[in-house]
């Protein structure tokens, strides 16, 4: 039985799934972004307390099938940002079209229906997200920023950076109070 779970985003997502179902004596096969696997059926009366657990931790049990598309768009997103932006050789579309093996101008209707903003919307925030992680880490020039998240240059990055927060990357560096985004919250 596969279980969908929303908002599992990163590895932490899934040690803190993995460990409510552990703690109410479910041990699952495996725990992946956005889907859990168990070896058998759980009753209804089981599901219901898992729901309250998992929502209590912030997460969700979904289970009609638009919600599941939108949510496995939306992990794969975010885990080509936060994981292997750099390693797209093939653009958004393409990359949704592969992983999921639906129409991509079916998948872009339904999200934006669903979400009231854009595929491509929702990917450009996701960077931008990561963009100002990074900057906040102080770790890396922007120029190595640009290029370890795709973009063609640092110009593209920082044009990007000011339409979508109003500020300059540098200037954002230097305001110490502009808090980022949960990436649920986007």
């Amino acid at each position: 039985m596969k279980l969908h779970i929303k908002n599992m985003v990163c590895s932490r997502c899934k040690i803190v799934v993995k460990s409510v179902f552990e703690n109410m004596g479910i041990n699952p096969v495996s725990v992946d972004l956005g889907e859990v696997e168990l070896k058998n059926d759980i009753q209804e009366i089981q599901k219901n307390e898992l729901l309250k657990k998992l929502h209590a931790v912030g997460f969700d049990l979904i289970d009609d099938r638009k919600s599941k598309t939108i949510d496995k768009i939306k992990t794969l997103i975010i885990d080509l940002v936060q994981n292997k932006n750099n390693d797209l050789k093939t653009n958004l579309s393409e990359y949704l079209y592969q992983e999921l093996n639906q129409d991509y101008n079916t998948l872009s209707n339904l999200f934006s229906e669903v979400e009231n903003t854009t595929i491509e919307k929702y990917f450009i925030n996701q960077k931008i997200e990561k963009v100002k992680e990074l900057i906040v880490y102080d770790e890396l020039s922007l120029s190595q920023i640009a290029y370890s998240l795709n973009y063609s240059s640092v110009s593209h990055l920082s044009n990007q950076f000011k339409k979508v927060t109003g500020f300059s990357p540098t200037y954002f560096k230097n305001l110490k109070s502009i808090k980022r985004k949960q990436i649920e919250d986007l």
